[in-house]
């Protein structure tokens, strides 16, 4: 199989490298962030690491959307939400009727931007609880050690096909860890859940997974926002994957067990300075929520306090300093 990952940012490199490296598969990798193309073209590859060691050159193929020309079976994608429709976009001229587009992208928003491109009986969607950091424009950390993670994928007709299972059998040999699941939105919600608590949380305080789940308030905290999601689904009309109880139980093996000195992906963004997907995984989940009838207000409370710290991070204090001085 011929795999083209959209976006080789954190984890479009680990997807990509592992069925590179350990599944043998071929793999392009397109992207429209400079330097990262700049830097891996520069360098020869993209240096991976696993916990900050062994860091190692593996050289890729990279290429901007304009220069790309490949024909791969299917495209996995994994871009930040709020970029997703520009990089669909100056794709789309390399999109091919016969192909597949495989996304386990946080938070929800996404297919539907997918399916102007593809079509449901071409969809996969997915949700990954597998850690890994882009340190800086192509130097990568694979977080926990080889096979760490799981993954969940589900056709999104809800139906599998052969390639669907293919995909699967790539994915295993990759370690990836994947589960077949036949709730496709179920599926895709609990993973948006799961972010909701642990992604949230733990940007706001600046702590790592393992910092929360020791907290001794970190059950109250989040089966508070797990019973909110759910009760926004279920009015909703949407069966999630997981009880409440398992979900609650996957928050305390993935930040006790798995990725204990992981800082969430949110957090790597507010600390760069990059706008956070809180609108898309908080936001989204009140929105829900709302269309329906049940208002999630911690969740919506949350998404207006990230809000705030990205003000605060960006907010210009020397000038705001200067123009009350000159009032």
């Amino acid at each position: 199989m011929h795999y083209t990952v959209l976006g080789a940012g954190a984890m479009g490199l680990r997807y990509g490298v592992l069925l590179q490296e350990v599944a043998g598969m071929k793999v392009d990798f397109v992207d429209n962030w400079d330097p990262e193309v700049d830097t891996i073209h520069s360098q020869g590859g993209v240096f991976v690491s696993r916990d900050g060691e062994d860091k190692h050159l593996v050289p890729i193929n990279i290429y901007r959307p304009e220069e790309y020309t490949g024909d791969p079976d299917a495209y996995i994608i994994f871009c930040k939400q709020m970029g997703l429709q520009k990089m669909l976009t100056e794709c789309a001229h390399f999109f091919k009727p016969h192909q597949y587009a495989i996304t386990c992208m946080n938070g929800m928003g996404h297919i539907e931007k997918i399916n102007q491109y593809f079509p449901q009986e071409h969809v996969l969607g997915g949700t990954a609880l597998i850690a890994t950091v882009l340190n800086g424009p192509g130097d990568v950390d694979f977080i926990g050690r080889p096979g760490a993670g799981t993954m969940n994928i589900c056709p999104q007709t809800e139906v599998a096909d052969d390639f669907t299972h293919q995909v699967v059998t790539d994915f295993q040999a990759a370690h990836l860890n994947p589960n077949l699941t036949d709730n496709f939105v179920g599926t895709l919600m609990a993973k948006v859940t799961f972010n909701s608590v642990v992604n949230t949380l733990c940007t706001m305080f600046e702590i790592t997974m393992g910092e929360f789940i020791a907290s001794p308030v970190a059950e109250k905290l989040s089966r508070q926002l797990i019973d909110e999601a759910y009760s926004a689904c279920e009015a909703a009309g949407i069966q999630l994957l997981n009880t409440r109880e398992e979900e609650w139980q996957s928050v305390v093996h993935v930040s006790r067990d798995a990725n204990p000195l992981h800082y969430p992906s949110m957090y790597q963004d507010m600390s760069k300075n990059r706008p956070t997907e809180v609108d898309y995984i908080n936001g989204y989940i009140y929105e829900v929520g709302h269309a329906h009838g049940f208002e999630a207000t911690t969740h919506n409370f949350l998404r207006n306090l990230v809000h705030l710290a990205e003000f605060g991070k960006t907010f210009d204090m020397d000038a705001f300093r200067a123009a009350v001085l000159a009032r």
